[in-house]
């Protein structure tokens, strides 16, 4: 199978399926993290000759739970700091590549506090793409699509990878700075590496403090909700298993140097999901606080995947919003045992920050 590239007035280049790159062992960053654990699951579950060692700081965000039960002989946690050189270049030396999902990512963290946002965003990645020059490992970086800022709420744009960067906050500004590095990298060491920046995911496993599992675990408490501003913000939604299967195409067949943007057309604002969660859990969709926005709130995110889809011909399988709330509502309702022990933490900080 030959896939196909465009710049958009034509075909460019090609991939032939024979030369993609088809790694044995891995090192996944963050991988007892939300999204990163996904990928592992996503791995394990779909490239049963791959060996995943975990490397994770367990940090409140990294949970040892998100990766249990997976078969010991493939997949081994490492628990440590992205910012540890020896650690990193003593697993970097022993694998094929490096999968970089290990950020600070809290926006609200990061207003308060934007010092281990740096540490972990900016120092972390250099620590990560040095190992990998010195051992001349593959290296994909998995950022966000909030390094482009925000969009109007009546723009029809959509983000591609040619968008400029403007970061709004702390932690978008150190994401984007970690994807210079990257290119930098790459343009002067001959670096072997990818970006991807994704929209908002969704989905299990995902830390109480994020929007939709946040919502639903209070109402499951019989707490009311809490919505910013008008509710008014745009967020471009993708399920977390549709990003997992997007990273590992672009790890095995995209182009070095390139960026691909990650996304399932999933535009909502915040009001219609909190409505739409609260009404799949039986609640009144108006029973709800409102809450003073946020310093510096983006508008509106989306993105166009279109550059992903034409050459490496991905497409997301969760393309029924509903469905997939429906199920990580269920998946929420079930498993209280892991997001309770956080819960009570994070919202200790969010009333300490007026939220």
């Amino acid at each position: 199978m030959t896939l196909a590239f465009s710049n958009g007035k034509g075909v460019i280049g090609t991939v032939d399926a024979q030369d993609a790159f088809e790694p044995e062992r891995i090192v996944v960053t963050g991988g007892c993290g939300f999204i990163g654990s996904s990928f592992v699951h996503h791995v394990v579950r779909e490239r049963p000759g791959v060996h995943v060692t975990v490397l994770d700081k367990l940090t409140y965000a990294g949970n040892p739970d998100n990766i249990a039960g997976l078969p010991s002989d493939r997949v081994e946690l490492v628990v440590g700091d992205i910012c540890d050189a020896a650690l990193v270049d003593r697993l970097v030396s022993g694998t094929d590549a490096v999968v970089h999902y290990a950020a600070e990512s809290h926006n609200d963290n990061s207003i308060a506090d934007p010092s281990p946002f740096l540490k972990t965003n900016v120092e972390g990645t250099y620590t990560l793409i040095e190992a990998c020059r010195k051992h001349g490992a593959r290296y994909h970086h998995v950022s966000t699509d909030e390094v482009y800022g925000d969009l109007a709420l009546d723009d029809p744009a959509k983000f591609t990878e040619e968008t400029p960067y403007h970061p709004s906050s702390p932690y978008s500004s150190t994401k984007a700075s970690s994807d210079m590095l990257v290119r930098a990298w790459t343009r002067t060491y001959g670096l072997r590496a990818t970006i991807s920046n994704c929209s908002n995911n969704y989905g299990p496993y995902q830390h109480v403090e994020k929007f939709i599992p946040r919502q639903i675990t209070n109402i499951i408490d019989g707490v009311r909700p809490k919505l910013y501003g008008k509710g008014e913000n745009v967020r471009d939604w993708i399920h977390t298993e549709d990003h997992s299967s997007a990273v590992w195409d672009i790890l095995t067949k995209g182009r070095m140097g390139e960026t691909y943007l990650i996304g399932a057309d999933g535009e909502k604002d915040n009001i219609t999901v909190l409505r739409m969660i609260l009404e799949a859990m039986g609640r009144d969709p108006e029973d709800f606080d409102w809450v003073a926005d946020r310093p510096g709130h983006d508008r509106r995110y989306a993105i166009d995947s279109t550059k992903l889809q034409r050459e490496l011909g991905w497409r997301p399988a969760h393309t029924d919003f509903a469905e997939g709330l429906k199920q990580t509502i269920d998946w929420y309702v079930a498993n209280e045992s892991w997001w309770r022990p956080a819960k009570e933490a994070t919202e200790a900080r969010y009333k300490a920050q007026g939220q």
